[in-house]
């Protein structure tokens, strides 16, 4: 609606990661770094940490999107409580080994020749494990030992290990003391900057072709900044709220009033859920009894389920109004014919 409305060709301020939108913040900057080094290195583990959107997972699309894959294989695993084995089986499918019926032993020297294979055509290996604080201690010595394989004295894996705030407590058990000697980079991903908001607002809004309409004012802007705490989607979920408010008030720029508005609409969705939370996310609690950090994946994936079953709404709404439209205006260019049936009747 709200795209529409301003002339946008899509959603700036979605939830769902996208490479495109991409911004530069001082934090993340610093995070690129970590990671373009570790690549030079070629060896160890990188970790990476962040709360709840941070943007760990748009900062790896970023990282993809910029590496050469032809000489570069990356695997990339999303971890929610991944046992030992079923992580060495996610590893062989990402190298195109078949896991399926081997035992432990015949599945690690399967990755091996899947490694030297990939290394042979020239292409190192890269795994990517995302929510690596949901990892059991286990699988996490399992990664280490896959760190292991080497050709002619030179690695054949190198792993980034990004996590929620926590996984970094996770590092300092005893039995993972080998795993953080290896660590030869970390970073955590802060919130952005108060002067960050503005640029990144426009830098988003510009992706989608924003023509400088809807303006947010500077106060709205401070105001933005200090109900999101400078966390990347908490901002992006209340812009694409001023944007639907905006919309619907006819809008062409936002001032702090109209941003305490919509966050006074936020805390009463916030009750209202709290009175009444969301169906499936509560039956998946009550079906297993979760870490505090593995009920907010559950939400944050409800979330990301619902803007995609609204955009695909949307897409349905417009072409029922296309079809409408088409039919009105057919309906206005046919002949007039109701004076032939007055004159038959």
């Amino acid at each position: 609606m709200y795209d529409d409305h301003y002339g946008l060709s899509g959603r700036p301020f979605q939830l769902t990661p996208d490479p495109r939108f991409w911004f530069d913040t001082a934090t993340h900057r610093k995070a690129m770094a970590y990671l373009g080094y570790g690549l030079s290195q070629g060896e160890g583990f990188i970790v990476i940490t962040g709360d709840i959107g941070a943007g760990k997972t748009t900062l790896v699309g970023h990282l993809m999107a910029t590496v050469d894959r032809e000489r570069l294989n990356i695997i990339t695993i999303v971890s929610t409580q991944i046992a030992a084995d079923d992580l060495l089986r996610t590893v062989a499918a990402g190298l195109r080994v078949d896991g399926a019926g081997k035992s432990k032993a015949e599945l690690l020297s399967a990755i091996e020749k899947g490694l030297h294979a990939a290394a042979r055509a020239g292409r190192r290996t890269l795994l990517i494990v995302d929510e690596a604080q949901a990892l059991p201690v286990d699988s996490l010595e399992e990664l280490r030992m896959l760190s292991n394989f080497q050709a002619g004295g030179h690695p054949l894996l190198q792993i980034f290990l990004l996590g929620q705030p926590e996984f970094r407590d996770r590092l300092q058990d005893p039995r993972l003391e080998q795993l953080r000697q290896r660590v030869i980079a970390m970073h955590h991903l802060g919130p952005m900057e108060a002067e960050e908001v503005e640029p990144y607002l426009s830098h988003r809004l510009s992706v989608v072709g924003w023509n400088g309409r809807p303006r947010f004012e500077p106060e709205a802007v401070a105001a933005m900044y200090r109900w999101s705490d400078g966390v990347p989607r908490r901002l992006n979920q209340l812009a694409s709220r001023m944007l639907l408010f905006g919309a619907i008030e006819s809008l062409d720029s936002f001032s702090a009033e109209d941003v305490a508005d919509v966050i006074a609409d936020f805390d009463q969705d916030a009750a209202s859920r709290a009175v009444r939370p969301d169906p499936i996310v509560a039956e998946s609690i009550r079906a297993e009894p979760q870490p505090v950090q593995l009920a907010d994946a559950a939400i944050e994936r409800r979330l990301v389920e619902l803007e995609k079953r609204l955009e695909a709404q949307d897409a349905a709404l417009r072409r029922v109004l296309t079809l409408l439209v088409d039919w009105v205006e057919s309906d206005e260019r046919r002949p007039d014919v109701s004076p032939l049936f007055q004159r038959a009747g």
